[in-house]
């Protein structure tokens, strides 16, 4: 079936590995549908999984879904990366769905260190529930949440949980700037691809700090 590919197991989605496989049912314990399974594991991942932007490396093993688990903090991608990985330990379908987005709310300094307002390769999650795709953000927990004065996104099960376009002042929050698409797997050639493409000036001082 078409919605088998969703199901596997990978180097990046790597629950063939007992502590991923064993976390994910942890967390689902006495739980029966689809639906309270990805609920409880989104709220696992976006709060017990701290988000950390500095944690984003260019290299294969920071996007495995174990070692998310190990460190307990990582960054969007990899946070997504994790939620699917759990889901598909529980026999629910899941990918990751990237795209390029503008946080209007960042501070000045983060933007000059980029030099660009732009985060190329958000990534977040899509869960196969109730015959549909949903779109999941975990990235940011509720401290961080707190801290940049965002709005914290909550997940019923039934309906996308992404970023806000505006926050509860009215204020520009998340702009979705361009779609990347799906990905059953996570597309590490592409992404190391864009990143060095786009962050040039960023990995210039990173590499002269």
């Amino acid at each position: 079936m078409e919605l088998d590919r969703y199901l596997q197991s990978s180097y990046f989605f790597d629950f063939h590995k007992k502590k991923v496989n064993q976390k994910a049912l942890e967390i689902t314990e006495g739980l029966e549908h689809h639906k309270e399974k990805a609920i409880a594991l989104f709220y696992w991942v976006r709060d017990q999984i701290k988000y950390k932007q500095g944690s984003f490396y260019l290299t294969k093993s920071t996007f495995k879904a174990s070692n998310n688990i190990r460190r307990g903090y990582g960054f969007c991608v990899s946070k997504a990366v994790l939620l699917s990985t759990l889901a598909r330990a529980v026999g629910i379908p899941a990918r990751i769905h990237l795209a390029d987005i503008i946080n209007h709310k960042i501070p000045q300094k983060i933007v000059d260190y980029m030099s660009t307002n732009i985060f190329y390769i958000h990534g977040y999650s899509e869960l196969f529930l109730g015959g549909k795709w949903i779109k999941v953000t975990p990235a940011f927990d509720k401290k961080t949440t707190e801290r940049g004065d965002y709005v914290l996104v909550d997940f019923d099960g039934e309906h996308d949980a992404l970023f806000s376009e505006y926050d509860d002042k009215g204020n520009r929050f998340v702009e979705y700037l361009r779609d990347r698409g799906t990905y059953e797997d996570v597309p590490y050639d592409e992404i190391c691809e864009v990143i060095m493409d786009k962050y040039k000036n960023m990995l210039q001082k990173a590499f002269k700090s």
